[in-house]
């Protein structure tokens, strides 16, 4: 039997409302170039997303809104939307003091309330999930289903996270080596609890709410969702890099991206994108 709705949904509410002062001033959400007018999102996204001026973009599960301001920057029409009240209110007072207001709208919701709290008839050319979202949902075929359901004809999803494959590794069962230990199986689709005090952004950081709870979505399930929500999968890219040291044995390189020290034992990253038909 999984986790109480209630309890999980309360327990990672706390986590994240408990994070978002140390990651407005934590180094690594550097905030300079985003107030200086040029808000940039990670190399992979650089690379792969493209032009977005003039788009609707819809960005889901957006924290605290850094990289949804850095879309509105770039001339997209932006709704961000995420769980968290104090991650809304600083996405809200940072939208005004970057002048961005008249681009970027959050709302506080559930992922799986984003239709109703957005609004029915609410259509967009991008949604955009990036990064430490989807492992905190426990239904990827719903998730699916809310992505689908905001997509106009022709619009696209885009989608970048963590590899599945890796996250069934963790430094805290590390090996002698120093390579991370098996954690949780790769096809195992119940919860894994964690509790630990470390924020990934800020080391020094303690955090007082430290239970979580996280979903492995498995690539076959993440792809078969998409295709039964009516998406097409254009591409999927497996990349050897994450924006953050995912495991301790890690080291960071070219672009900020962490690697595998010596050779690239397993893809650390994905992405995909995926298109509505018509348009």
């Amino acid at each position: 039997m999984g986790p109480d709705e209630r309890e999980w949904r309360r327990a990672n509410r706390a986590n994240w409302d408990e994070r978002v002062p140390i990651h407005l001033q934590a180094p690594a959400y550097d905030m300079e170039p985003l107030r200086a007018g040029h808000g940039h999102l990670h190399p992979i996204e650089e690379a792969e997303l493209g032009p977005v001026d003039g788009l609707r973009v819809l960005h889901l599960q957006c924290h605290f809104g850094k990289d949804t301001l850095a879309l509105a920057q770039r001339g997209a029409e932006v709704v961000g939307l995420d769980f968290s009240p104090p991650a809304i209110e600083a996405a809200r007072t940072l939208a005004a003091e970057l002048g961005l207001e008249g681009r970027a709208r959050f709302v506080e919701a559930d992922l799986y309330n984003a239709p109703s709290a957005v609004g029915e008839g609410a259509a967009f050319d991008r949604v955009f999930v990036t990064w430490g979202a989807i492992n905190w949902l426990p239904d990827i075929r719903r998730w699916a289903e809310v992505v689908a359901h905001f997509l106009r004809p022709g619009g696209a999803l885009y989608l970048a996270d963590s590899h599945p494959a890796a996250q069934v590794f963790d430094t805290a069962a590390k090996t002698s080596d120093g390579m991370p230990g098996w954690y949780v199986p790769y096809f195992d689709t119940s919860a894994f609890v964690d509790d630990c005090p470390v924020d990934y952004a800020d080391e020094t950081a303690r955090l007082r709410n430290t239970r979580t709870y996280e979903w492995i979505h498995n690539l076959g399930d993440i792809i078969n969702g998409l295709i039964e929500a009516g998406l097409t999968l254009r591409w999927l890219h497996e990349h050897d890099a994450v924006p953050w040291r995912m495991f301790d044995i890690l080291v960071k390189g070219q672009n900020d991206m962490y690697r595998w020290p010596d050779r690239p034992w397993l893809p650390l990253a994905f992405s995909l994108y995926a298109d509505r038909a018509g348009g």
